[in-house]
C-alpha cells in the first residue's frame, strides 16, 4: 500500500546507520540516526547484538523521542544497526518501521534499507506463491524472505549474492546477524552509502558523511555502486562482482535531499549547491534588488547566486525556529497559517522591492505559491523566482515521493504557464547542463530521469499506477 498523503515538499525514503565493534554501538548509533533525521521523520529503530541475541527498539517519531538513555542502554551489544524513515511506498505506521528483523533457522538478520524496488510485485507474488506470509508492505521484507529461501540451498554468503541478484531498483541497505554487519548497494549506486572507522578501530556504514563527523569517524571509502561488503571480527570482505553499468547517482541528493556538511558521490553538498547558484546567475539576468531564501530552501545556492552576480543576499523571511512536530490547527479562515507560523516577512524592508527568491525545486507548487502570496501582501513590487534544479516533470520509482507524474507542476505546464500559476513576474530554471557543471561529474555518471524521463531501471508502471492511485 502507498502513502498517498499530499506533502508539499519532497521527501527521502530514509537513512540508515550501522556501528560495528564498539561497546556502546546502540548509543553511537542513535547519534548516527540524529544527523540523519532529515531524510525521515516519521519513525526510527535500532537493532544491536551483543554476539547472541538481537533486541530492538522501533517507534513512531523523531529520534530523540523514541530513545532515551534508559531504552540505549538495554540495547547492549558491539553491533547495532539504526533507520529513520519517510514511507513513499508503505503506510506511515509501526508495522513498517526499521530496521526489520526475522528469523529464520535459528538465524535473525535485520535490514535496514534506503531506496525503492521497481520489481517488488513480481517477487511478492512469486514469494507467496511458494507460501510465503508478510507482515508489513516494506521492501526490506521482501528480501528477507528472498535471502531465507536462498538459504535453504546456499551458505549465508553465497544466499546474500543469489538474493540481490534478483532484485532490481534503487537499495543501499544494511544487513546484520549476531556477528556479521553486511553493507549492500545496487549497481547503479542511486542512493549514497558510506564507511567511516571509529576511533577505537570499529566501523560506520552510513547513509551520509555527517553521520561519521558527529561519532568523530574517519571518513574510509563510499561502498561501491553493486559492492556487498562483510564486516566481521576477522576484518571485511567484498564478495560481490563490479558491475559492468556506469553508475547512475540520484542527482536530486545534492540539490535538496543531504545536509550540505555531507560529501555525498564523493564531493561535496555545500560547493556544488553554491555553484548551482552561481550557474543560474550567469544563465540568467533578472533586474532586482536583492536575492533571497526562504529558510533553509536555497540558502546555499542563493550564496552562490550572490557572489556570482554581484546582488547583496538578504534574508527577507524569518523563521521560527520553534515549531515543534505538531501545533494546534487553525480555523478554515486562517489561509496559509501553515506557511506563516514557520516563516514571517521582515514587512519594512520588503515593501516596494524587487526581489528574487532562491528555490531549490518546485514540485507540485503549493509551497511556492504560498510563498509568492505571502511576498505581495508584504508589499514587494515584483516577485522573480530562480530554481536550482530543471523542471521535475517525471516520476521517481527510485524512493522520492513524487512518484506519480499528476503530482507535478512541471508536468502539464511550460515555465511560462508555471510562473503565471505562481503569480511570478518571472520563472527561471538552472537547465540539465548547468546542474551537471555544478557537479564536475560526467552526464553519464548521475539519474537524471525525474528531469529527462531516461530511467536506467525500468519500473513496474502497472504497479507503481495502482499503488499510488493513478490511472
Amino acid at each position: 500500500m502507498a502513502n498517498n498523503a499530499i506533502s508539499n515538499r519532497p521527501k527521502e525514503e530514509c537513512g540508515v546507520c550501522g556501528i560495528f565493534g564498539h561497546q556502546d554501538a546502540a548509543k553511537l548509533t542513535y547519534f548516527g540516526l540524529y544527523a540523519l533525521q532529515h531524510r525521515g521523520q516519521e519513525s526510527a529503530g535500532i537493532v544491536a547484538s551483543d554476539g547472541n541475541i538481537l533486541r530492538e527498539h522501533k517507534r513512531m517519531g523523531l529520534v530523540p523521542e523514541i530513545f532515551t538513555e534508559d531504552k540505549l542502554s538495554k540495547l547492549v551489544g558491539d553491533m547495532a544497526l539504526g533507520h529513520v524513515r519517510y514511507s513513499t511506498t508503505g503506510a506511515s505506521n509501526l508495522m513498517n518501521a526499521q530496521p526489520f528483523t526475522a528469523s529464520h533457522r535459528g538465524k535473525c538478520i535485520s535490514v535496514a534499507h534506503n531506496g525503492n524496488l521497481v520489481n517488488t510485485r513480481e517477487l511478492r507474488d512469486e514469494l507467496e506463491a511458494k507460501g510465503a506470509i508478510f507482515q508489513s508492505s516494506m521492501d526490506s521484507e521482501v528480501v528477507l524472505h528472498l535471502l531465507a529461501h536462498a538459504a535453504s540451498t546456499h551458505e549465508f554468503e553465497d544466499s546474500i549474492v543469489e538474493t540481490f541478484k534478483q532484485i532490481k531498483g534503487a537499495y543501499s541497505l544494511v544487513l546484520m546477524t549476531k556477528d556479521k554487519m553486511v553493507a549492500i548497494r545496487d549497481p547503479y549506486g542511486f542512493r549514497p552509502l558510506c564507511l567511516g572507522k571509529l576511533n577505537n578501530g570499529g566501523y560506520i556504514v552510513a547513509s551520509e558523511t555527517c553521520a561519521l563527523d558527529l561519532v568523530e569517524a574517519q571518513y574510509v571509502r563510499d561502498i561501491e555502486p553493486g559492492e556487498i561488503l562483510v564486516i566481521e571480527k576477522d576484518g571485511m570482505r567484498t564478495i560481490s562482482e563490479k558491475p559492468t553499468n556506469s553508475p547512475r547517482f540520484c542527482i536530486f541528493e545534492h540539490v535538496y535531499f543531504a545536509r550540505p556538511d555531507s560529501d555525498i558521490f564523493g564531493f561535496n553538498v555545500y560547493k556544488s549547491r553554491k555553484k548551482m547558484g552561481a550557474i543560474l546567475a550567469r544563465e540568467t539576468n533578472i533586474d532586482a534588488d536583492f536575492i533571497m531564501p526562504f529558510p533553509d530552501s536555497g540558502n546555499y545556492a542563493a550564496i552562490g547566486y550572490s557572489q556570482e552576480s554581484d546582488l547583496p543576499l538578504e534574508m527577507g523571511m524569518i523563521r521560527n525556529h520553534y515549531i515543534g512536530r505538531t501545533f494546534i490547527q487553525p480555523t478554515q479562515s486562517m489561509r496559509d497559517f501553515s506557511v506563516r507560523v514557520k516563516l514571517n516577512p521582515v514587512r519594512s524592508f520588503l515593501d516596494g522591492k524587487k526581489v528574487i527568491i532562491m528555490e531549490d525545486s518546485i514540485i507540485r507548487g503549493t509551497t511556492a505559491r504560498s510563498r509568492v502570496r505571502s511576498l505581495k501582501a508584504a508589499g514587494v513590487k515584483e516577485v522573480h523566482m530562480v530554481i536550482s534544479c530543471p523542471p521535475h516533470r517525471y516520476p521517481c520509482y527510485y524512493g522520492i515521493d513524487f512518484p506519480t507524474g499528476g503530482q507535478l507542476i512541471a508536468s502539464n505546464k511550460t515555465v511560462e504557464e508555471i510562473r503565471d500559476s505562481l503569480g511570478l513576474d518571472s520563472l527561471h530554471y538552472l537547465s540539465i547542463e548547468g546542474l551537471i557543471e555544478s557537479t564536475g561529474m560526467p552526464r553519464e555518471n548521475f539519474c537524471l530521469a525525474c528531469f529527462d524521463n531516461d530511467y536506467p531501471v525500468k519500473p513496474d508502471l502497472t504497479f507503481h499506477k495502482l499503488a499510488f492511485g493513478e490511472k
